[in-house]
C-alpha cells in the first residue's frame, strides 16, 4: 500500500559548481534537520536545489541562520510504498482521470522491496490533486 502525503518544499539557487549541494546538506546534517527528499538540477549557470524537509520549521530556522535565499514555500507530494510493476501508474492514473497534469516527477527504487517518488502539480491543482488521491 502506498502512503501519499502533501509536503512543503523550498528551493535555493546556488552556483552550478562542485561542492555547493554538499554545503547545504552538511549544514542541515549538523543542525539535525532531516530531508524527506532532495533534488537538484541545473538552471543556466546556477543550480536549483529542492529541499523537502521532514520539519519545515526547523529547516527554515537553519536556512535563516545560514542566510540562504529560499523560494517561498511550495507544495508537492511524497509517495512511499512497496515496489511493484506499475507502482507510479496507480497514482498517476488517478491524477489523469481527474485531468490534473503533473509538472514533474522523480521516482526511485529504494531497495528491500520499497520505492519512493516526489511529484509536483501546478499550485492551482494542489488541493484537487490531494482530493483525487484521497488525502
Amino acid at each position: 500500500m502506498d502512503i501519499i502525503r502533501r509536503v512543503d518544499y523550498f528551493y535555493v539557487t546556488v552556483p552550478d559548481k562542485p561542492g555547493e549541494g554538499v554545503k547545504i546538506l552538511t549544514t542541515l546534517r549538523q543542525a539535525g534537520v532531516n530531508l524527506l527528499a532532495f533534488s537538484g538540477f541545473p538552471q543556466g549557470k546556477r543550480a536549483q536545489l529542492d529541499c523537502i524537509p521532514e520539519d519545515p520549521v526547523a529547516f527554515l530556522n537553519v536556512a535563516k541562520r545560514a542566510k540562504w535565499k529560499l523560494s517561498p514555500k511550495k507544495s508537492g507530494f511524497l509517495v512511499q510504498g512497496d515496489d511493484r510493476v506499475g507502482a507510479c501508474a496507480d497514482f498517476l492514473g488517478k491524477l489523469a482521470a481527474a485531468k490534473i497534469n503533473v509538472t514533474a516527477i522523480e521516482a526511485v527504487s529504494a531497495g528491500a522491496g520499497r520505492y519512493g517518488a516526489i511529484f509536483w502539480v501546478k499550485p492551482r491543482d494542489v488541493n484537487r490533486a490531494g482530493k483525487a488521491l484521497g488525502i
